[in-house]
């Protein structure tokens, strides 16, 4: 079993900046997918920025220019920088990690954009 944990979130501004965390309890290099989506109330879950096993990069198209998802290996950490927010960022966080063919979610983290 691989755990996955999601932090960082919490209440900012529109236009301010946060930083979100996905801890796994395995090696980065174990993982062959990264992503993160989120959720909405109301909404169904989207995919906002993925970590692909080629190293690539992938960036759904309302965050473009906005978001990145930096990595620090020694950690097993990668993060969701996120700046420029506005209230339709508002929603739960989630990270997704898969190792080997299995795929594991973390509990999701709610980030709220409101003034």
């Amino acid at each position: 079993q691989v755990e996955v944990v999601e932090s960082g979130g919490g209440l900012v501004q529109p236009g301010g900046s946060l930083r979100l965390s996905c801890t796994t309890s395995v090696s980065i290099s174990a993982i062959n997918y990264m992503g993160w989506y989120r959720q909405a109330p109301g909404k169904l879950r989207e995919l906002v920025a993925a970590f692909l096993s080629s190293g690539r990069t992938n960036y759904g198209d309302s965050v473009k220019d906005r978001f990145t998802i930096p990595r620090d290996n020694a950690k097993n950490t990668d993060y969701l920088e996120m700046n420029s927010l506005t209230p339709e960022d508002t929603a739960v966080y989630y990270c997704n990690v898969r190792v080997g063919q299995q795929y594991y979610w973390g509990q999701g983290t709610q980030v709220t954009v409101s003034s």
